[in-house]
């Protein structure tokens, strides 16, 4: 009998033990807060992000993460709208430095995201399934070979070389360049903030990232 008893306790620790690893690993990081339980402050910040153009929900990956910091969610998202809207560079190009960004560092919430929205920039299709593939796109326009090129150096060879530097002054002036940078800083912060969430792409409407074998080339 006490052997059985001790058998059945076992079985009864192992299984809560299992259950409650298995509910770690499931629980959200970052997890949502309910609108009642946000700050003035916090409230304030979820409604301007619910506003054109934002149009975001603050329990969405990244905003949640931003809440605990207040400090810095005001100003990143100040930052955010900046190198979202505001930059010198057309949406079709912007949209291309960011999903050479997602595709860096495998960011399956910002991939999906961007993917469509630079189709809607007037990216072609092919362009993006070329970089997903981890490939340099064949027939990108010259401009975008800049932006590809700005970018992938950055990422591979932690350099920018004096022919690109001297091509994207000449195409873009030293502005343009600089704004090309502070699309892909950004979006490589919110690239990392996204892995440490774990976000994963909301639906399979985007096919997902394949794991990156090697850095994309030049």
């Amino acid at each position: 009998m006490r052997r059985t008893l001790t058998g059945i306790l076992i079985c009864l620790t192992v299984s809560f033990g299992a259950a409650s690893l298995a509910m770690a690993q499931t629980a959200p990081r970052f997890p949502p807060i309910p609108r009642e339980q946000l700050t003035p402050e916090q409230r304030a910040w979820a409604d301007s992000l619910a506003a054109p153009p934002r149009n975001g929900n603050v329990n969405n990956p990244p905003y949640r993460a931003y809440l605990p910091n207040m400090a810095l969610a005001t100003r990143w998202t100040a930052l955010s709208d900046y190198v979202r809207w505001n930059t010198s560079l057309p949406p079709r190009l912007s949209e291309l430095a960011i999903l050479v960004t997602a595709r860096h560092w495998t960011a399956q919430y910002e991939w999906h995201a961007h993917y469509t929205l630079a189709e809607k920039g007037g990216l072609d299709p092919k362009i993006a399934d070329q970089i997903a593939a981890g490939k340099r796109p064949e027939g990108m326009k010259a401009d975008e070979k800049i932006v590809y090129n700005v970018a992938t150096e950055l990422y591979r060879d932690k350099n920018l070389s004096d022919a690109t530097y001297k091509a994207a002054v000449d195409m873009f002036g030293q502005n343009g360049l600089l704004d090309m940078i502070g699309i892909i800083g950004h979006y490589g912060t919110v690239s990392m903030i996204l892995i440490s969430m774990q976000a994963q792409a909301p639906n399979d409407s985007v096919k997902p990232l394949a794991p990156l074998a090697a850095p994309l080339p030049r």
